[in-house]
């Protein structure tokens, strides 16, 4: 259970919190990306103090908590600002 909450859950979470507290999505989209990598190599290092696991697996695990982050921000960003369409001609 414990994985599942910190890849996929607490990514989404940073992603919508860094959506509504930045208000803009290149920012947002930074801090989320940078708080989940922050999140998994801190996970990594408090769940394995021998340090049979290193950076690397941060790396090599950090795209696919990345990728969850992101798209929370770019769903909170189309579903929270969207955009009115005027009709054409006026």
């Amino acid at each position: 259970m414990e994985p599942f909450f910190v890849f996929f859950v607490l990514p989404v979470v940073f992603g919508v919190v860094a959506e509504l507290l930045c208000r803009d999505t290149k920012h947002a989209s930074l801090a989320a990306g940078i708080a989940s990598t922050v999140l998994v190599y801190l996970s990594l290092a408090f769940r394995d103090p021998d340090g049979t696991w290193n950076g690397l697996a941060t790396l090599l695990i950090a795209p696919l908590v990345i990728a969850f982050a992101l798209t929370a921000v770019f769903v909170c960003n189309g579903r929270f600002h969207a955009r009115k369409h005027r009709p054409n001609g006026a």
